[in-house]
């Protein structure tokens, strides 16, 4: 079972997992929070697939997704539903409680009820906050959330601990960092650059482009989640309440950073973007924007320990084949 599977990633994960020969119930509501159309599109990918159950049901609707858990009965769960964006958390704080909590709660307790054998969850690279130690290790202390979205991730993975203590679940949350290319989402950055540019309008770059970001290509992203999901996440024998290590625990819980471990200043993303369209764009230069941060870097250690994790795609290749994608679905 995967949710959000007409969101970006997991579309590209649903993609990938019946390509290897499993089947996938994906759940989804197809929202209006942007085009509608994209999110059909990706759907469209993979409809007539006899491995592929489409449901379109909100994963706060209690009832429908128990009884989605009732009459699937998945082996193995990958929750990558969710409202998304930071910014969006100030306008709209109710609709990430909704998803983000109460969808979770759901979720988990349609994987206790129906004994699944691991729970893969997406969190964020945005619950770091206020950390400036980098690069970002899963192993720090992150309770200083600078955006109820990060609120919102940090919030599963301590509801995803409950239920690995309680009950037994293995669960892993993995910190997504900004991850981009085809089938990207319009309400980010290189979406928005890439309009911008062919439609020959300057684009805004906050923090004067002195942002670092640890792009990481959807690929990439989508090997890290289908090797996590392989690898059912066990109990730390070593693991002590007198020094608790945050990354790992004396229950079947683990969270892991997922990204490219090379952060890139944007003002370099949007050279390699210019680059790639065969255009210069004019920059609106305007300071940071509230709840985002100046700098992400993940630190994959752990992720490449436990199975053997290694990004693979430069910004040069990935933002091409971005452009390549832009260009033959908008007809540009």
């Amino acid at each position: 079972m995967v949710t959000g599977t007409a969101g970006f990633i997991g579309s590209a994960l649903a993609k990938r997992l019946l390509e290897r020969g499993d089947e996938v119930v994906g759940i989804d509501n197809v929202n209006d929070y942007y085009d509608v159309n994209l999110k059909l599109a990706r759907l469209e990918q993979f409809k007539d697939h006899p491995g592929y159950t489409d449901l379109r049901i909100d994963l706060e609707d209690r009832d429908a997704i128990l009884a989605a858990f009732a009459k699937y009965q998945p082996q193995r769960v990958v929750n990558l539903a969710a409202q998304a964006g930071v910014r969006y958390s100030l306008e709209n704080p109710y609709a990430y409680i909704d998803t983000n909590i109460v969808g979770f709660i759901n979720i988990l307790e349609g994987c206790r009820h129906h004994h699944v054998e691991h729970l893969v969850y997406a969190s964020s690279s945005s619950v770091y906050g206020a950390n400036t130690d980098m690069p970002f290790s899963v192993h720090q202390n992150v309770d200083h959330p600078l955006s109820l979205y990060a609120a919102s991730k940090k919030a599963n993975e301590l509801m995803a601990h409950t239920y690995s203590h309680l009950y037994g679940l293995p669960t892993t949350g993995l910190r997504f960092f900004t991850v981009y290319g085809p089938w990207g989402r319009p309400d980010m950055a290189l979406f928005m650059f890439t309009k911008n540019i062919f439609a020959g309008e300057p684009i805004d770059v906050f923090n004067h482009g002195k942002h670092r970001r640890d792009f990481t290509y959807v690929d990439d992203i989508v090997e890290g989640v289908t090797r996590t999901l392989d690898k059912v996440a066990e109990a730390n024998p070593d693991w002590s309440g007198e020094t608790p290590d945050p990354a790992t625990s004396s229950a079947p819980w683990r969270v892991y950073n997922i990204g490219n471990s090379s952060p890139i200043e944007l003002l370099r993303y949007i050279e390699v973007l210019e680059e790639c369209i065969g255009k210069k764009v004019e920059k609106n230069l305007l300071p940071m924007q509230p709840g985002d941060v100046p700098a992400t870097w993940a630190d994959v250690q752990a992720l490449t320990d436990d199975v053997d994790y290694k990004p693979a795609t430069p910004i040069e290749q990935g933002i091409a084949r971005f452009v390549e994608w832009y260009r033959d679905y908008y007809k540009v």
